[in-house]
């Protein structure tokens, strides 16, 4: 019975069959052609049998290996390699099924190889996982057939393996490379660093052009009988705290990612920039309560920390506290830090609720209110109107657009900064606007 198992007939022998039949009904119109049909069903018999020996003769006729990495980066394409090994004498022809986690939802997973005799190969294909947590692959299925391509035999291999998915971690390295490379300009990130007017005084420089006149040191400029500036540089050991609302509001998806995941890569990546800048970077998460904590410090293992603990951080369903966000902060924070507040409002009624709460962190912090465009909105906004209905459909979109843009200007009123940003802009724009506070000398 195991024999028989891994034995698979393929539509070439079904198509011979077919093509016997036919010529069999045709032989009862011209009789001579009876002996014809009855070589080739012969022909037909012996050659599955030679098939089925030559493919059944060797017991590990092919081999497969599956090579995942260590993690998946969520939202990110991430290689899988496959290595299949020929050990028959004469080439074949591999179909690879490789079972890959539910998640993923990929019913049609199939990859065709032609394997040379007594060689090995190499395949990648990609996965883009849109959720973290456990991946769990199954097996890694094998179906070889000969030249004559009759019969098929199946080959099993790497059986359960799993994959945690993370954090984009792979953004880490993405602006890494931004900040060394000659073209930031565009990205408007610079791994440089920033004069200020701090009071951390760094060295006394020859004026040039462009130089602020008001840090002239004129002491040194008389002995040396020529301008001379002093240089500030930014501070360091600041904290920098990303704040994550985990409530419902933060559960909507785009591009396959919830909102929730967005900020959490973004979170990743700029506690992994404010420890290069040399400040503390520190992440809290909150719904009904304030959870997965991790104390704004700048150690070698803070961003190994700061990655497990946002692994689990995931939705409740609650609406936000933010009465309760408020309370802890005041109670654990007392230095002044920055405050990255991921969060998302809709309408300005629902930011009036949570204003008062908001004014009270921004008294003690530099908060930084982060919040998200619909980008549904835009392509509904800009597609023409044809019926009443689409236009009444457009008419409302621009009134949910427009008071995005109000919210923007009431955070304003209050001294409370703000970004408003598409789902895909959101690690960008959060880099840029924590240079901006640092060359700016904001905190």
């Amino acid at each position: 019975m195991k024999r028989i198992k891994p034995f698979f007939l393929q539509n070439r022998f079904f198509y011979a069959c077919i093509a016997i039949i036919v010529l069999f009904v045709l032989s009862f119109i011209f009789p001579r052609g009876f002996a014809i049909v009855k070589l080739l069903v012969l022909l037909l018999a012996m050659l599955t049998i030679l098939d089925t020996i030559i493919l059944f003769a060797a017991k590990n006729g092919v081999k497969g290996k599956r090579v995942l990495p260590e993690k998946f980066s969520n939202g990110d394409e991430n290689p899988v390699n496959l290595v299949i090994s020929n050990y028959y004498t004469f080439n074949v022809n591999v179909t690879i099924i490789d079972e890959v986690p539910v998640q993923f939802q990929v019913r049609d997973f199939s990859i065709e190889r032609k394997l040379e005799a007594s060689s090995s190969s190499e395949i990648e294909y990609k996965l883009r996982p849109v959720e973290r947590g456990e991946y769990h692959f199954g097996k890694l299925n094998i179906y070889v057939t000969s030249v004559f391509g009759l019969i098929s035999r199946r080959f099993i291999s790497e059986d359960n393996a799993m994959v945690p998915t993370y954090p984009s971690f792979m953004q880490l390295r993405k602006y890494d490379l931004i900040a060394i490379s000659n073209n930031l300009h565009q990205y408007g990130i610079k791994k440089i660093r920033k004069i200020g007017h701090t009071m951390e005084f760094e060295q006394i420089k020859d004026y040039v052009l462009g130089d602020d006149l008001r840090t002239i040191n004129w002491k040194a400029t008389a002995k040396r009988n020529q301008l001379m500036v002093n240089q500030f540089q930014d501070e360091k050991s600041q904290p920098v705290y990303s704040i994550i609302d985990k409530g419902r509001v933060m559960k909507m998806p785009f591009d396959g990612l919830t909102l929730l995941d967005y900020a959490i890569n973004a979170s990743l990546v700029i506690s992994n920039v404010a420890l290069k800048k040399q400040d503390k970077a520190g992440i809290l998460a909150f719904s009904k309560k304030v959870e997965n904590i991790v104390v704004a410090e700048r150690r070698t293992s803070q961003m190994n920390l700061i990655l497990e603990t946002l692994y689990n951080v995931s939705t409740d369903f609650y609406e936000s506290d933010y009465s309760r966000l408020y309370a802890d902060v005041k109670r654990n924070i007392t230095q002044r830090s920055l405050m990255l507040l991921y969060t998302n409002f809709e309408t300005l009624d629902s930011l009036h609720r949570q204003l008062p709460y908001l004014k009270g962190i921004a008294k003690s912090h530099l908060l930084v209110v982060i919040f998200f465009k619909n980008t549904e909105l835009n392509t509904l906004i800009t597609k023409k109107s044809e019926t009443v209905q689409q236009a009444y459909d457009k008419v409302i979109a621009e009134k949910f657009a427009f008071e995005k843009r109000l919210i923007v200007n009431e955070l304003q009123k209050y001294g409370i900064q703000s970004i408003l940003t598409s789902p895909q802009d959101l690690t960008i724009d959060t880099i840029n606007k924590y240079l901006e506070i640092k060359a700016r000398g904001l905190l």
